[in-house]
């Protein structure tokens, strides 16, 4: 059985992550819960912890071309299907976060909020948490400007002042609208760029 979540689906830059995870019932991690509930310093430990106990894990991602493309809804599920697809051992059971279902031919179970009630559904979420935060600090040095190693991509007011003083780049999702923040006093930004 594979717990199956997807991190991303709200920034205006960046791909979307998934991960699935095949927990050893024999040496499951202590501490696992949703992703969003847990430190950034417990994250990363949880991770190494599931990576080496886990029967297998993977990684599926939807980039920013697909996303506008497709939209993330269908970007975000095509992403779930990548990472069950590249599970070694392959799953036999799929646990979902969420409220939809997937086109596999697995069966399958989604469970709304599933990353706070199943391990192996929480346990995919700090896979894939960490995994994409990992990449958001390699695009920032990339992509200077728009602060995505504090904000992940998502649609800070920081990172909304940067879009409103500098324009999108070219991983921000076109199809995503955000709103300009107008009182820029509020901002954290450096005062060279306002």
């Amino acid at each position: 059985m594979s717990g199956v979540d997807e991190v991303g689906r709200g920034c205006l830059a960046g791909p979307v992550v998934a991960a699935a995870v095949i927990l050893s019932l024999d040496n499951i991690p202590k501490g696992i819960n949703d992703s969003k509930k847990l430190s950034a310093k417990q994250r990363e430990r949880l991770d190494k912890e599931i990576r080496a106990s886990a029967v297998a894990f993977a990684i599926g991602m939807g980039d920013v071309t697909e996303i506008d493309t497709i939209n993330i809804f269908q970007s975000s599920k095509k992403a779930m299907l990548r990472a069950i697809a590249a599970l070694k051992p392959s799953a036999d059971f799929l646990l979902l976060d969420g409220n939809f279902k997937i086109e596999s031919p697995l069966p399958q179970r989604f469970i709304i909020g599933g990353d706070r009630v199943s391990v192996s559904i929480a346990a995919a979420s700090i896979i894939a948490k960490v995994y994409r935060d990992a990449l958001m600090r390699e695009l920032d040095l990339q992509y200077p400007g728009y602060y995505l190693a504090q904000n992940k991509g998502y649609g800070s007011p920081d990172h909304r002042v940067a879009l409103e003083a500098i324009g999108p780049s070219e991983i921000h999702r076109k199809s995503f609208t955000w709103t300009p923040v107008r009182d820029l006093r509020q901002s954290h930004l450096p005062k060279e760029i306002l």
